[in-house]
């Protein structure tokens, strides 16, 4: 007797499927909302000229409502939008798949699962120590976008331990996200905001610090209690079917015996490389085009080294480079939805509506309605120094309206950064889900206890600096 067939689980669409319906959804609001803008002017913020909103000039204009042709020309500009990242995602796929050709990073790998095994002691701080490095760096130089080349190092590493992809994604990604959004000094959220709101340059630090180790602690403590599980029950992975596809697709486990010169100077670049990419960015304020070219430097020195002909480096560049092929066309239609939003001149008249619906509410909801507003939109405008020059201006005043001090609103602007890693119209959380293979729909399924626990965190957070009439120091 057969067994009844089981009934498929609810999945996600394709992750271009979902973002295109979130075009489609834009286009449509473009003739309910009604258009409207504010005045902007040229300020310097966070060291370049940027628009910065007006308050209190807000006016509606004359309705644009976006046309059907909007769905199909929106994404094509998308692409112009989001090209430099989309470029720098080709150069970080193809110099890796270059990198990991000569064996280096495998042989390098192996080498430490051994050191390890010797020392099982040692392996339970990996996790924590590691998430610490990285989340000190998204609190102290924004580190976002420099996460995703460590994924494609720690998903071998993580799962040569015992774990998944997932914890190997984690471990950087989410490192560095959670020291983002609980910043103490991050330039591109909390330097920016705070100029834009008239406050000393990283006043509030020690509440901020609070908030960073809290905020890091339940990040770290999440991801090891998951890491635990997975080494117990491997099968209970989400991602368990694909890792074993994964691994039954990569190369045979590296002889030790073959360590070489050829291994030790890869490494030995690829080392220098990482210490150029932190100093670039501390000291020469390195961003995507410069990261970019690095890599490339990278790929092909390593390439060279490796021992690898000109055309098998081409053809290894090329072969890793396809692989970030759907996502650029996520990254587009993401762009695509703010796009539809500003040539409808809607973003700004639901700005204008949240503030003062905020408005309505006691003085703690009131800064909790503001974090929760600062993560709606977030879900179209992923730049903290843009996020910041389009909503400070209007939150800071607004705050004193409400009763609650203008540290606090730039406060409850930072924390809206927890919701980063969930966004599917988030350039660097598609890229890094592309780099590591992980469907968007399990990857999103895993992160949501996470992300209700951080924003319970943000709003319970929220609360003493009301009380305590948070002020500049």
């Amino acid at each position: 007797m057969t067994e009844p067939t089981k009934k498929p689980r609810f999945s996600l669409p394709h992750p271009i499927v979902l973002i295109y319906a979130l075009v489609i959804l834009m286009v449509v609001l473009t003739w309910v909302v009604p258009a409207g803008e504010f005045q902007r002017v040229k300020t310097e913020v966070g060291g370049n000229a940027r628009l910065v909103t007006v308050p209190g000039s807000f006016h509606h204009v004359p309705p644009q409502p976006a046309g059907p042709e909007a769905l199909l020309l929106a994404p094509i500009r998308g692409f112009q939008d989001g090209m430099l990242i989309i470029v720098f995602l080709f150069i970080i796929g193809g110099a890796f798949q270059v990198i990991s050709e000569t064996g280096a990073i495998d042989m390098a790998i192996r080498r430490m699962t051994v050191a390890f095994s010797r020392r099982p002691r040692l392996q339970r701080f990996i996790i924590p120590a590691l998430m610490l490095v990285f989340s000190l760096g998204g609190s102290i130089f924004g580190m976002c976008e420099e996460t995703i080349p460590f994924v494609l190092i720690f998903i071998p590493l993580a799962i040569s331990l015992g774990y998944d992809s997932i914890v190997g994604v984690a471990i950087p990604f989410l490192g560095a996200a959670a020291g983002f959004a609980a910043a103490f000094f991050n330039p591109f959220t909390v330097g920016v905001a705070q100029g834009l709101a008239n406050l000393p340059l990283y006043s509030g630090l020690k509440y901020r610090l609070l908030a960073w180790a809290l905020g890091t602690a339940l990040t770290i403590a999440f991801v090891m209690a998951y890491a635990a599980k997975i080494r117990r029950d491997p099968s209970s992975s989400p991602v368990h079917a694909l890792d074993r596809e994964r691994a039954a697709t990569a190369a045979a486990v590296p002889d030790l015996a073959n360590w070489n010169w050829r291994h030790r100077a890869v490494l030995s670049v690829f080392g220098l490389g990482i210490v150029a990419l932190v100093l670039g960015i501390l000291v020469k304020h390195w961003y995507i085009e410069e990261i970019a070219a690095l890599f490339l430097a990278l790929g092909l020195a390593s390439g060279v080294i490796g021992g690898q002909g000109p055309s098998r480096i081409a053809k290894n560049f090329v072969a890793g480079a396809r692989d970030f092929v759907g996502v650029a066309f996520v990254i587009a239609c993401g762009r695509a939805v703010l796009i539809v939003a500003q040539d409808a001149r809607i973003l700004d008249t639901l700005l204008f509506h949240a503030a003062g619906f905020i408005s309505l509410f006691p003085r703690v909801i009131s800064a909790q309605m503001m974090f929760l507003t600062q993560s709606v939109i977030n879900f179209f405008v992923h730049s903290g120094t843009a996020q910041a020059a389009l909503t400070m201006p209007i939150m800071a005043p607004l705050s004193d309206l409400v009763g609650i001090t203008r540290q606090t609103s730039v406060f409850a602007f930072q924390l809206c950064e927890f919701v980063n890693p969930i966004l599917p119209t988030s350039a660097v959380t598609m890229g890094v889900l592309a780099v590591a293979r992980i469907p968007y729909e399990k990857w999103a399924r895993w992160f949501l206890p996470l992300l209700l626990i951080l924003m319970a965190l943000s709003l319970l957070l929220l609360i003493p600096p009301v009380l305590m009439n948070w002020g500049p120091f």
